[in-house]
């Protein structure tokens, strides 16, 4: 396979548009690979051209940055190796103050994530959860200083409200802090709430998405179904937790399941290479976050963009598992917006639009981009 390489958001930061995730490199939240395995994959993943690695402060206890830092270091890729970790949850039972994303949280985290990982510097830091109390001045404050003292080179927010990281943008600009460079949401064909606000805020705004869950927890590659006896015990623990990235069980994702698996059949290829190329060609995504806990698991991800989806069936799968507007969504379509027009047609600008005055006989751009 060749492995292609796009600058992520308006960064000058290139990065592969597979990402290694590495929530599983440890065992010890009892699931997860062992140290060979782990080691094996991130080999296979660098082998195939792979240089962007997604872990956290937190994943599985901190064992995933160790054994991440060690990895690089063992092969000298540091200075190829795009590592993305994040902060946010807390690390000590009774501190209050060793989690969430005030200052004094972050400072902290940044210097234990730089000890495990064994490098001096964070090439893209994030935020992992909006914390619903820190103002967004103090975060960007913050990841400001870490980048203008070299630990971080660029910053990204992961899981918080649309409104939360456009306010955060916004800051960024008008005090020239580190802008946002990254959003890392989930995204996949059974999760698609993203289209509405952040699809556009990134496009917009120069921030590029990093999906996770593409395969919606496993459900997307063709392992489960709804009677399937075989996963009984691995279907029970999804249905009982309470943690909404595992709520995935519903009529809905099933058919979605159903329609991907024929969509797979009609193309020749599995169905979680299938759900992952739809998802990394979707407008607005960066990179997805491929997360594996077998070696020929991530080796059958990595052949996900080999091939491209015909126009018919990715609007067989569009449609399957479309989502109506929610309000104001609903308001923006062509019925209102003709009426906003006043009956005239309007339409997107042309390719290569760009407004422009005249000043002396010579026509001059005032478009920023």
């Amino acid at each position: 396979m060749t492995m292609n390489y796009y600058n992520l958001g308006n960064s000058g930061l290139r990065v592969s548009r597979l990402a290694l995730g590495t929530m599983t490199f440890g065992t010890e939240l009892g699931w997860g690979a062992d140290k060979e395995t782990a080691r094996a994959m991130f080999d296979a993943y660098v082998e195939a051209g792979g240089n962007f690695f997604d872990t956290a402060d937190l994943y599985t206890g901190g064992t995933a940055e160790t054994w991440l830092g060690e990895f690089v270091a063992e092969r000298g890729l540091r200075d190829k190796a795009v590592i993305a970790t994040k902060f946010t949850f807390n690390s000590e039972l009774g501190n209050p103050n060793a989690g969430g994303n005030g200052r004094k949280n972050i400072i902290r985290a940044v210097d234990a994530s730089l000890k495990r990982l064994g490098t001096d510097y964070i090439d893209l830091y994030f935020l992992h959860v909006w914390d619903r109390l820190t103002p967004a001045e103090e975060v960007l404050r913050t990841l400001d200083d870490l980048v203008r003292a070299g630990k971080v080179l660029h910053i990204g927010l992961s899981d918080v409200p649309a409104w939360y990281a456009g306010r955060a943008q916004a800051i960024a600009e008008l005090r020239g802090y580190e802008p946002i460079s990254a959003l890392q949401l989930e995204y996949s064909l059974a999760e698609r709430s993203i289209e509405h606000e952040f699809v556009p805020f990134g496009t917009h705004h120069g921030a590029g998405i990093m999906a996770w869950s593409p395969l919606a927890n496993g459900l997307l590659s063709g392992k489960y179904r709804p009677t399937q006896a075989g996963h009984a015990g691995r279907l029970d623990s999804f249905r009982n937790t309470t943690h909404p990235g595992f709520q995935k069980f519903s009529d809905r994702n099933w058919a979605i399941v159903a329609e991907l698996e024929r969509v797979a059949a009609d193309l020749g290829r599995g169905m979680a290479q299938v759900a992952l190329n739809w998802v990394a060609t979707q407008p607005g995504i960066a990179a997805v976050i491929l997360g594996a806990t077998k070696l020929a698991q991530l080796q059958d991800n990595l052949a996900a963009l080999d091939f491209s989806i015909p126009p018919e069936l990715r609007q067989r799968l569009a449609s399957v598992s479309s989502v109506p507007p929610p309000f104001p969504h609903s308001f923006f379509g062509p019925e209102i917006q003709v009426r906003v027009a006043g009956g005239t047609v309007t339409g997107d600008k042309p390719a290569g639009y760009s407004p422009a005055v005249v000043i002396e006989g010579e026509a001059v751009s005032i478009s920023s981009r």
